[in-house]
């Protein structure tokens, strides 16, 4: 909470009271919204005695509310229906939200006019800002998603406290040559150019982290098979002497045949376990391959050995940093697996 600005503390604190409203425990709040049981009492006990105003930011200054075109309970409600919905679903075109669309939902629900300046000051006020939004396939199930947070994550976690094992989130990643991410300084209107080679040549990867700061990595030219994944398997029970509970995606290596074999064979020492379908952002080794790409985006790579050593030596480098490992578990996506 101290990380956040004040308006973000006032909108996450409204968002759990009316969670707990809604018949959400003060149990599952802690799991969902990654605040303390203390936190939780805390705004309960304010709600309790001063209603929505009880939550707001104490500021110094002009008291909070005066001039205001919205009530408190308004604004807590356009910044819900921003979260929550797109425009399109509540009447308006279009799939994201500027300022000139909300600005139309404030007149459409509550008949007040902003301007887009004032919209924006409101947004930022109240804990948004404008950004580029997640790509989210269309298939994934915010049923399934839930589930996996608020009672399959926890009923792990609970286990593998009872079997003294640890649980890793495990993912492969494929490096090419042509690939860029990242940005640079240029001219307006003027995109720059870097230099790469013309060359394609690609390598592939795969990590497993824990909670505690733990990384396994391993780096391979051939394509991610059976027998390259199975490998990684082995030598991450040589790396533990404890089970492991390896959490996972559901790509078809980690569930064909030859892998439930090998598994069903090595119970003792190894699990899997699949994340929903098509949820990519719950899994916390996602954010290492983000971090390897933008950090292979300003090196200057000519072939292959050199490509290598680049992803070698990233994965090296976080290996030894477990604040950083442990960082990787504290996305707006992906802390819940590190509240429990």
């Amino acid at each position: 909470m101290r990380r956040l600005a004040p308006g973000q503390q006032e909108a996450l604190r409204m968002r759990v009271v009316a969670a707990l409203r809604d018949g959400m425990t003060g149990a599952e709040a802690v799991r969902v919204f990654g605040v303390s049981e203390n936190s939780v009492r805390n705004w309960k006990a304010r709600y309790a005695f001063g209603g929505v105003e009880g939550l707001e930011s104490r500021r110094s200054g002009r008291k909070a509310g005066t001039a205001r075109k919205l009530t408190p309970d308004q604004e807590s409600a356009l910044v819900e229906a921003v979260i929550e919905f797109e425009p399109e679903q509540l009447g308006l075109k279009g799939k994201l939200w500027t300022r000139r669309k909300v600005s139309e939902l404030a007149r459409a629900l509550f008949g007040v006019h902003y301007t887009e300046e004032g919209m924006g000051k409101l947004l930022r006020r109240m804990g948004l800002s404008f950004q580029r939004p997640d790509r989210r396939a269309i298939e994934a199930d915010p049923a399934a998603m839930a589930q996996w947070v608020q009672v399959t994550y926890p009923a792990l976690v609970k286990r593998a406290k009872e079997e003294g094992a640890v649980i890793l989130f495990g993912d492969q990643v494929g490096v090419r040559s042509d690939h860029l991410s990242g940005a640079t300084w240029g001219r307006v209107g003027q995109t720059p150019t870097v230099a790469r080679t013309g060359k394609r040549f690609s390598l592939n990867a795969m990590s497993a982290i824990s909670t505690r700061g733990d990384m396994r990595f391993t780096v391979f030219a051939g394509r991610f098979d059976t027998a390259e994944f199975l490998a990684f398997c082995k030598r991450l029970i040589a790396g533990y002497d404890t089970k492991i509970h390896l959490v996972l995606d559901g790509h078809p290596v980690h569930r064909c045949k030859a892998t439930r074999t090998w598994m069903a064979a090595h119970a003792d020492a190894i699990e899997l376990h699949y994340l929903p379908p098509y949820a990519p952002h719950l899994n916390p080794d996602e954010l290492v391959n983000a971090d390897l790409k933008r950090t292979l985006a300003d090196k200057p790579i000519g072939n292959v050995d050199q490509l290598e050593l680049a992803v070698r030596a990233f994965f090296r480098r976080v290996q030894k940093l477990p604040d950083r490992v442990r960082g990787y578990f504290q996305g707006p996506h992906t802390i819940y697996a590190s509240t429990i």
